[in-house]
C-alpha cells in the first residue's frame, strides 16, 4: 500500500528533490567560484546608467519616464489579452470580436490623446 502510493507521488517527490538542489546549487555556487571583489577600481565608477552610484536618493527623476512606462505596460496589456483572444476567436464568435474592438478603440483613443498632447515627445 505504502509503494502503490510512493508511485502515485513519485514524480512530484522527484520534482521537488530537482528543485531543491537547483536552488542549493544556486545559493552555494557564488560562493565557491566567485573571487573576492574588495575594493576594485572599477567599484567606484558610475554604472552603465550613467548616475553615480552613490549619490542623493531624492535626485528628482523626470516625469516622460513615468509616462513613457506607463503606457508601455499598457500596450503589453493589450498584447496579452490579444492572443488569448485570437486563440479562441472561433469559439467566442461575434460577440468576442466586437467587444475586442470596442476594447481597442478604447486604447486607440487613449493613444491619440497621449499623442495629441505630447506625451510621446522626448523635446
Amino acid at each position: 500500500m505504502i509503494s502503490a502510493n510512493l508511485g502515485a507521488y513519485g514524480s512530484v517527490l522527484v520534482f521537488m528533490a530537482m528543485a531543491f538542489a537547483v536552488a542549493a546549487a544556486a545559493a552555494v555556487l557564488p560562493f565557491l567560484v566567485a573571487r573576492s571583489t574588495s575594493h576594485e577600481a572599477g567599484r567606484e565608477t558610475p554604472y552603465e546608467c550613467g548616475f553615480d552610484a552613490f549619490s542623493d536618493a531624492r535626485a528628482k527623476v523626470d516625469v516622460r519616464f513615468c509616462r513613457v512606462a506607463i503606457l508601455f505596460i499598457v500596450f503589453d496589456l493589450e498584447i496579452a489579452f490579444l492572443f488569448p483572444w485570437a486563440a479562441t476567436l472561433g469559439v467566442i464568435g461575434w460577440v468576442g470580436f466586437a467587444s475586442m474592438m470596442v476594447f481597442l478603440g478604447v486604447l486607440t483613443v487613449g493613444l491619440a490623446y497621449e499623442w495629441i498632447k505630447g506625451a510621446l515627445a522626448w523635446d
